[in-house]
């Protein structure tokens, strides 16, 4: 109990800061997974469904190398205050759209794009304020912590917005996420002190792309580090593609449906929330990269098989646990080597060449996921005949191509994983930690 005291002390102000930006984050979620099923209620469309996490990437994607400059040089706090009104204000804006019945796809598109925009500045401040608020000591279980909420977020989305969809409306989801940024832009404005101590700036003015030019010699000169960025990014593209074609299956299957997805999702949220409880409570591991490896292999030999043969949803939230248990295990132990070998004076600049390097294949990702179940996988389940062997493996009728393209993206994700053994620049992390 001394020790839980001495812990919560030390950590007083991030648990602060991390509760009331994860309700606030709850709150954003909740509203994408109810314009996600509008747009699919209302188009019936994967590609276009998937186009709304596509314009969210793209600006984070491109411009996100030179955010982490300017991450860097300005005050975190007021970055991470102006960034995340302006979300809000795009949320407002959508609910008066909803209200006028004025909202059109292409305005959601728009507001995305500038959401992501925003989002390429907020998340690289909002990264190096956890490293500011933080001991090094405490690196693991504020991983299992933040690997915690982003968990129970993942569980609670679904549950709460098809609770509010199904009683409520919308609108009443949206209102919901104005009033958790609320909360959070109060607690962070009046009650986190975040340090601006010059030692953990730039050594000196530097213009955005020399900042940015010395992220990616940082990267250059820890190979180990961007080869695992970049295995990552291939890891990324796989899992996006999964990710635009979960909802196009669920949503389309017989025995599937908003609440089928739903219960998916937050099995989902589930798993990872043990995973997180896992990570927060085990001992260091003796290699971390290992750790990193064996999550991946098991997550991807085992959900989006799963997912491909299974008929109903008991047995699509048995692949969901499967697939999703190990994954906080996993972005903690990243998380940990890169804030262990990465200065906090460089962490803005390193993070975000990192998000550009391994997140440039989500929206790739996610087109190609749209693309191929529209106009690739269900048609060509369409023209089989009754009764061959695609039907007995896959189910007919809409969503069976979709489940075709898991048992790609389970062989994809499988061979991905191997050539990361070979790399003993990745391995060699565990000795620079």
């Amino acid at each position: 109990m001394k020790n839980l005291k001495k812990t919560i002390s030390e950590l007083h102000t991030f648990l602060i800061f991390w509760i009331t930006q994860s309700f606030s984050v709850l709150g954003s979620e909740m509203t994408n997974f109810a314009l996600v099923i509008w747009v699919y209620q209302q188009h019936g469309s994967a590609l276009m469904t998937a186009l709304l996490t596509i314009c969210s990437y793209f600006p984070y994607i491109l411009l996100s190398i030179f955010a982490g400059a300017l991450s860097d040089q300005w005050n975190k706090k007021w970055t991470m205050l102006v960034c995340d009104s302006f979300a809000a204000l795009c949320s407002a804006t959508v609910l008066v759209l909803l209200t006028t019945r004025n909202l059109e796809l292409w305005h959601l598109y728009l507001i995305n794009a500038l959401n992501g925009l925003m989002n390429t500045v907020q998340q690289p401040a909002s990264e190096v304020t956890i490293s500011l608020l933080i001991s090094p000591k405490h690196y693991q279980k504020v991983s299992g912590i933040r690997s915690l909420s982003n968990s129970l977020i993942t569980v609670l989305t679904p549950a709460l917005a098809a609770a509010m969809l199904a009683f409520t409306t919308i609108q009443v989801v949206i209102f919901f996420d104005l009033m958790t940024f609320s909360v959070a832009f109060i607690v962070l404005l009046g009650f986190i002190k975040i340090s601006n101590d010059a030692k953990q700036r730039p050594d000196k003015k530097e213009t955005v792309l020399q900042s940015a030019k010395k992220g990616l010699n940082f990267l250059k000169k820890n190979r180990g580090i961007l080869d695992l960025i970049l295995f990552l990014s291939i890891i990324n593209f796989t899992v996006s593609i999964f990710s635009a074609a979960l909802p196009a299956m669920i949503l389309s299957r017989t025995g599937g449906g908003k609440t089928a997805l739903g219960m998916v999702n937050t099995f989902s949220g589930l798993a990872m929330v043990l995973g997180s409880i896992l990570v927060t409570v085990a001992p260091t591991p003796k290699s971390r990269v290992r750790v990193i490896f064996s999550s991946l292999l098991f997550s991807m030999g085992t959900e989006n098989f799963i997912l491909a043969f299974g008929r109903s949803t008991p047995i699509w939230c048995l692949g969901a646990v499967l697939g999703w248990l190990f994954v906080p295990v996993m972005t903690a132990q990243m998380d940990i080597l890169l804030r262990s070998i990465v200065p906090v004076q460089m962490q803005g600049r390193v993070y975000s060449v990192r998000n550009t390097l391994q997140f440039f294949t989500i929206p790739v990702g996610y087109f190609c996921g749209g693309f191929l179940i529209d106009t690739v996988f269900e048609p060509f389940m369409m023209t089989q005949a009754s009764g061959s062997l695609w039907h007995v493996l896959f189910g007919m009728g809409r969503g069976s191509g979709a489940a075709l393209l898991f048992l790609v993206i389970g062989i994809l994700g499988l061979f991905s994983c191997f050539p990361f053994l070979a790399d003993k620049k990745i391995w060699n992390l565990e000795k620079s930690a």
